[in-house]
């Protein structure tokens, strides 16, 4: 056999071993993949959310660890304005808050804007307060978005995801009659909408959280959480 044959052989084989024993690659899973999907089902229906950890990591791994502890399960939308925007994320059945982990650094200025769909952090006066609270946008809400470092109010607030599917859901939801009950004076859907569990795509279902995590001392405590309701434009009185 001439050597530039043996040559070529000995270069085949090795390359053709290689091809069988190489496993094929396998589809990114949820948890890898850049926009890791969360499904929060609720008794009004399911919603799908998409999350945008490349945008607001802090904001969407808060939410993904909340998810995966089981935090969700059995807290309610406490808030809901048509119109405006649906809230929750803390509060028991009985409106009782739950005990979060510590507050994570707004990511308000990531260029997201609080436009119809999105999810983003809910928070108190203070930008840096947001913990397991988030709303819905029901409409564009550009004057929540970021405009500087100046105040609480420049800040605006963290979008961190966007409804894939489920936003008819969340507008049944804003269309409930709404009433004053334990320590809020309106808003509160009528009936509570519940979530009844929450998951990230690809993952099991976590177990409901543990009872032992006694809640906060009292709901007066707790900050109120959450854009505040737009003020009704005035008309002038007619002659």
């Amino acid at each position: 056999m001439p050597r530039f044959s043996l040559a070529l052989l000995l270069l085949i084989v090795p390359i053709a071993l290689a091809a069988q024993t190489a496993k094929p690659a396998s589809a990114p899973s949820p948890e890898t993949s850049a926009h890791p999907q969360v499904v929060l089902h609720t008794s009004q229906g399911e919603i799908t959310l998409e999350l945008y950890p490349d945008k607001a990591p802090k904001s969407a791994a808060n939410f993904l660890q909340y998810v995966r502890d089981g935090f969700y399960n059995g807290t309610v939308f406490h808030r809901a304005i048509p119109g405006y925007l649906v809230q929750g994320g803390l509060y028991t059945r009985d409106l009782q808050p739950k005990r979060t982990r510590s507050a994570i650094p707004s990511e308000a200025d990531n260029g997201l804007p609080n436009v119809r769909g999105t999810i983003a952090v809910a928070r108190g006066a203070d930008p840096n307060s947001g913990t397991a609270q988030f709303f819905f946008n029901l409409v564009d809400n550009r004057r929540l978005d970021y405009v500087g470092n100046q105040s609480g109010l420049t800040w605006g607030y963290a979008v961190f995801g966007k409804v894939l599917k489920g936003m008819d859901v969340i507008d049944k939801i804003a269309a409930l009659p709404t009433r004053g009950l334990g320590p809020f004076a309106g808003d509160v859907p009528n009936p509570l909408i519940v979530v009844d569990g929450a998951n990230v795509v690809g993952e099991e279902a976590p177990a409901a959280a543990s009872s032992s995590k006694a809640p906060l001392p009292a709901a007066s405590n707790v900050p109120a959480v959450a854009p505040t309701k737009p003020a009704k434009k005035r008309t002038k009185a007619k002659d």
